[in-house]
């Protein structure tokens, strides 16, 4: 949790630092598809990718010249994985059919993704193409119930790190494709065995999302 404030408090003050009186502020809709992978830290599941959709608003910042910013979402994203069991000896067996009753996992957060933006200046055709890279955290905050099964439960909160790279077409649409990165357990034990080996897994999805700005 310390972590957590200290990562928040960098980009509230990195996003402070872009914001001179130059600055360019746009806003606009936001919609993408994502293809969630939940990687676990035991040989217990294998994942297969599904893909679920998310929507929202964006606005970024950019300072001109330099071409450097920031932008912001606050994005409903619903996720799918489906898991199908291989082994499970380390687990009781209620915990062993909680898992196989339930291998499709379907979850929806309210996610806000705070992005470092850089677009490269292209000559001549830079306010018709202009391509640009970003990375930056991303908090999700569980919308659907927790409750996977009997033995799992979903975390309330969720923090991952995304890179991505898109293309401005025209100065207003912006195409974008990023790869997050789970920072944290997303996924909880809470079966009947205490000394059991737990299946605790991190979200890593890939996001494709088309935004308007105006």
């Amino acid at each position: 949790m310390k972590a957590l404030k200290i990562m928040l408090a960098a980009v509230a003050f990195a996003a402070i630092a872009c914001l001179p009186a130059a600055a360019q502020f746009r806003i606009g809709p936001r919609i993408g598809t994502e293809v969630n992978s939940m990687r676990l830290n035991s040989s217990l599941f294998d994942n297969d990718n599904r893909a679920g959709f998310t929507g929202g608003v964006q606005v970024e910042f950019t300072v001109p010249v330099i071409n450097l910013g920031f932008d912001a979402s606050v994005m409903y994203v619903h996720r799918v994985s489906n898991s199908a069991q291989k082994t499970a000896t380390s687990l009781p067996a209620d915990d062993q059919n909680a898992l196989n009753s339930s291998s499709l996992r379907k979850r929806d957060y309210i996610e806000i993704p705070v992005n470092f933006k850089y677009k490269l200046g292209l000559p001549v055709v830079g306010k018709i193409i202009s391509p640009y890279f970003f990375t930056g955290p991303s908090f999700a905050f569980l919308a659907s119930k927790r409750a996977i099964n009997a033995a799992y439960k979903n975390k309330s909160f969720d923090c991952a790190w995304n890179f991505g790279v898109g293309v401005e077409l025209i100065q207003h649409l912006q195409i974008g494709a990023s790869y997050g990165v789970g920072l944290g357990k997303s996924v909880k034990y809470i079966g009947l065995d205490p000394n059991a080996n737990p299946i605790e897994g991190k979200n890593n999805y890939w996001t494709v999302t088309a935004a308007w700005l105006f």
